[in-house]
């Protein structure tokens, strides 16, 4: 598609079914950081990598030892691991070249989602969450668990009463919790409707921001360039935060607004300092059906926010804007939706059914010919040209060149790489990991063909030859002289050097005759004479698979 007379106007989402991918029974999907590279966990343990510009496998990562569903996958920053957690408890690090399993650590109990620390190249430390259980950090090469709080301690009253994750929704109870866009911070939802600021490395609490109403929060996701928070509560309803806190030095920003509020009680400082930290941007809801959400999350630039309906039998995938209308409603198959993923630079979405298939949506483009040629219109019927009178005037060259506003002298640099604008942290991207090498399958080999090529012509030689051809001549000789002359008669006597039954006719009696005679006497070194060069001749013929027949046998002797 020319991108030159497409109307700038249309809204860059989603809109229709491309086609589908399928292989297994799919469960959740991720893309690497460039939508270059799509990967999907299936219900038997495999991890699957798709080529996203050609649709093809270009890589399958399985353990024998593991043949559960695949809960989640990640990518990590630069695109070389890949973080696969399962339903029977474990968490597999791969690397994505060499096919490699990296490290494996099994959790007590099973986790719903693990990612990868945002920033390092090669991360080792990943954010785990488990069912019925507060979120954990693991070090994923010594498999040392650091468990996050999940509550506030009140130290008046003393500990807190523990959480009661007691979902209305029916859904497997959790404690979502995400890392900040450069892995210095935890961001945590927990039961009791507050989304807490974690440092995980000191595993303190450092602010605390409550919602409105109190309700379980089920969903919480960063936009890629940090700066807003998603979150999905119990109460239907999709809020998105405004993160005020300096995407570089957020933990010190943190330290700095603790030193000045040190005069208020430690829940009255959290508090004030999460009103300080998230501010309350937007809230998007169904007020129609009121349905509950799922897999919400936001574009690559994060100018959409999506939603697919948690309610079972429909594929409907909701897309609004920052400014909280919505745009559009895509209504798939009749297929329960459990996954949902947006490319990181096109207006394409991927889903994933209950079925176990991915579907893609992407843009209806309309082509707009006025944005190519402003002087350009579309007719709807035909209509008589009417010639201008100065249309077709001939007008001298020296008007028509003008003086190019380029410096020709000017060099251009072609070793730069410019940053990628789709990625806000691109200095490094020479480093990433974008496609998977293919490697070829071998043809078959041609020599087997050949030669069971070489045995059919045998066959068909040996069927269509008379009975003493081929093994028939030995030395010169037309007639085994040690055979028996019943074997002679035999109709089916069975050849054993190549396996395969000929038909001989009866000899004739002259034939006998010459045999008996030749058994009495030893045979005698004959002279060079025009039968023997005949035999001679004939052997030759033989070996270049010249059938022979029989009476010319019959004749020489």
């Amino acid at each position: 598609m020319n991108s030159a007379i497409i109307d700038p106007l249309q809204g860059d989402f989603p809109e229709v079914i491309e086609e589908y991918l399928e292989h297994g029974v799919m469960k959740c999907v991720a893309f690497n950081r460039r939508g270059t590279l799509l990967a999907a966990g299936c219900s038997n343990g495999t991890c699957v990598i798709w080529d996203f510009e050609t649709r093809g496998i270009a890589k399958e990562l399985r353990d024998k030892d593991c043949s559960n569903a695949i809960t989640s996958v990640c990518w990590s920053k630069y695109g070389h691991r890949i973080l696969v957690s399962s339903a029977d408890k474990a968490l597999i690090l791969w690397d994505v070249a060499t096919g490699e399993k990296i490290a494996q650590t099994v959790l007590e109990k099973t986790p719903l989602h693990a990612r990868l620390h945002p920033s390092s190249p090669t991360p080792s430390l990943c954010l785990a969450c488990p069912v019925y259980s507060a979120p954990l950090i693991v070090d994923l090469l010594t498999g040392k668990t650091t468990v996050l709080p999940a509550s506030v301690v009140v130290e008046g009253d003393g500990v807190s009463a523990p959480m009661r994750n007691k979902v209305p929704d029916d859904s497997a109870p959790q404690t979502p919790a995400c890392f900040n866009m450069h892995g210095d911070l935890v961001y945590l939802g927990n039961s009791k409707g507050e989304i807490l600021i974690i440092d995980h490395s000191s595993v303190q609490v450092r602010a605390v921001i409550p919602i409105t109403g109190g309700a379980v929060i089920k969903n919480i996701v960063f936009c890629r360039n940090g700066r807003y928070l998603l979150t999905n509560s119990s109460d239907r309803t999709i809020r998105v935060y405004e993160n005020l806190l300096p995407p570089k030095g957020g933990l010190k920003a943190l330290d700095e607004m603790c030193v000045v509020l040190n005069g208020l009680n430690e829940v009255e400082k959290l508090k004030a300092i999460g009103s300080k930290s998230l501010v309350l941007f937007r809230e998007f809801q169904d007020s129609v059906t009121r349905i509950h959400w799922k897999a919400p999350g936001f574009s690559g630039d994060g100018d959409w926010v999506i939603g697919g309906s948690a309610s079972k039998g429909e594929h409907k995938i909701y897309i609004w804007d920052r400014a909280g209308h919505l745009v559009k409603i895509l209504e798939g198959p009749k297929e329960a939706l459990i996954d949902l993923a947006w490319h990181p630079v096109r207006p394409i979405v991927i889903s994933v059914s209950l079925t176990g298939l991915v579907y893609i949506w992407a843009k209806d483009y309309t082509e707009n010919w006025s944005a190519f040629a402003p002087d350009f219109k579309e007719l709807e019927e035909n209509e008589e040209y009417v010639e201008r009178e100065d249309e077709f005037d001939i007008v001298p060259e020296t008007e028509k060149v003008k003086d190019s506003e380029v410096n020709q002298d000017e060099e251009v640099d072609i070793l730069t790489a410019e940053n990628d604008s789709s990625c806000s942290d691109s200095e490094s991207s020479h480093k990433e990991l974008l496609f998977l090498p293919v490697f070829p399958c071998p043809d078959v080999p041609e020599q087997q063909d050949k030669r069971s090529g070489n045995s059919v012509k045998m066959v068909d030689n040996n069927n269509s030859a008379s009975p003493l051809s081929g093994e028939a001549l030995i030395n010169g000789h037309a007639m085994n002289l040690e055979s028996s002359p019943i074997e002679g008669i035999d109709n089916s006597a069975e050849d054993t050097n190549g396996g395969r039954v000929k038909r001989r006719r009866k000899p004739s009696e002259k034939i006998l005759d010459m045999q008996a005679e030749m058994v009495k006497k030893p045979v005698k070194k004959a002279k060079p004479s025009g039968k023997a060069s005949k035999s001679k001749n004939k052997s030759a013929d033989e070996e270049n698979d010249v059938p022979l027949d029989l009476d010319e046998v019959s004749d020489d002797y």
